[in-house]
């Protein structure tokens, strides 16, 4: 036998005992799932749990054999979040993973021991989640929000489908100060490019009629929503209003453009829940989250909804067409 083939056996079974490291060390892990909204088929908590849990299946982390899941889920109350947030912390969960700022702003008040990982909460250091994203200390790491990067290429988007935009009406969770803060960062571009902001914050699904009747009397060029439980819970009630009155609307989530939005800009959630998944088995191996830096989104998805275009009788610029990572017939 060659000595390369020796050397690749060895590599192989180097490989091997990595994945399977995690089910040969006979220890039962448990990761809590802790959602501001619920964990319905497709939900955006759904995925985000799925996501991670593949990761972990290809690192050795089987359910129902070395691992076990707790999933907690406010259904976009989120008065309900201490009381779930101390359920998986008396559950003695390994790891909590949280895709919103006021799950993890509730994760991190439950406990200051067992880690937890974050994404998709607004900017975590002004939201005072972490000391810094290089040295985020305490029991906290996971992937950062690159808002103020995003909001530009939202705004950029939609003035392209819409070049004559003067006004747009931004939609989003004025009870989420993650969602504020990335509220902030769209409206302060906008300004920037001499677009008028038409500030409709949203606290519960009643304030959706305020902002749909605020926008008939002050008809917007456009509308960007701000995707949180809040908003995903009501999404139809958007679409539905933007389809009436003919509006081009984007959204950060792509999960929006699959139900009839017409196009979202924002990170690619498989990548979010890969590096998840990558962060909770480093924690699951021994490593601490206060030495663990918050990771950054490296890849970006543009996805449009043809079909919805043509129903509000919009014509998307063959530049856009070509330019998005997916389009919906």
């Amino acid at each position: 036998m060659t000595a390369l083939r020796l050397f690749t056996i060895a590599m192989l079974g180097v490989a091997c005992a990595w994945t399977d490291g995690a089910a040969q060390s006979g220890r039962v892990y448990r990761i809590g799932f802790l959602a501001t909204g619920d964990f319905a088929p497709r939900s955006p908590s759904d995925a985000f749990a799925q996501g991670i849990l593949r990761v972990l299946d290809q690192q050795g982390y089987v359910l129902g054999k070395n691992l076990a899941v707790e999933q907690r889920g406010a259904e976009a109350h989120k008065d309900r979040l201490p009381t779930l947030a101390a359920e998986l912390v008396n559950s003695k969960v390994d790891v909590i993973a949280t895709n919103a700022y006021p799950s993890a702003a509730a994760a991190k008040k439950a406990t200051n021991t067992i880690p937890i990982v974050i994404s998709g909460g607004g900017d975590p250091v002004r939201t005072n989640l972490i000391a810094s994203l290089a040295h985020p200390g305490g029991n906290i790491t996971g992937i950062s929000d690159v808002a103020v990067l995003l909001a530009p290429k939202r705004l950029a988007y939609l003035k392209e489908a819409v070049p004559n935009m003067k006004r747009v009406a931004m939609l989003w969770n004025a009870d989420d100060p993650g969602m504020t803060l990335r509220y902030r960062a769209a409206a302060d571009v906008a300004q920037q490019l001499g677009i008028t902001v038409q500030p409709l914050g949203v606290r519960e699904p009643d304030d959706f009629d305020v902002a749909f009747k605020a926008m008939a009397a002050e008809p917007p060029d456009g509308i960007l929503m701000v995707a949180d439980a809040l908003t995903f819970l009501n999404r139809r009630r958007v679409y539905e209003f933007a389809l009436a009155h003919r509006l081009p609307a984007i959204y950060e989530v792509e999960q929006f453009v699959r139900d009839g939005g017409l196009m979202s800009y924002g990170p690619d959630p498989k990548e979010i829940t890969e590096r998840a998944g990558y962060l909770i088995d480093r924690i699951f191996k021994g490593a601490q989250p206060a030495d663990l830096p918050l990771e950054q989104p490296t890849r970006f998805r543009l996805v449009v909804n043809l079909k919805t275009a043509a129903a509000i009788g919009l014509t998307l610029p063959p530049s856009l067409i070509a330019e998005a990572d997916q389009t919906f017939e």
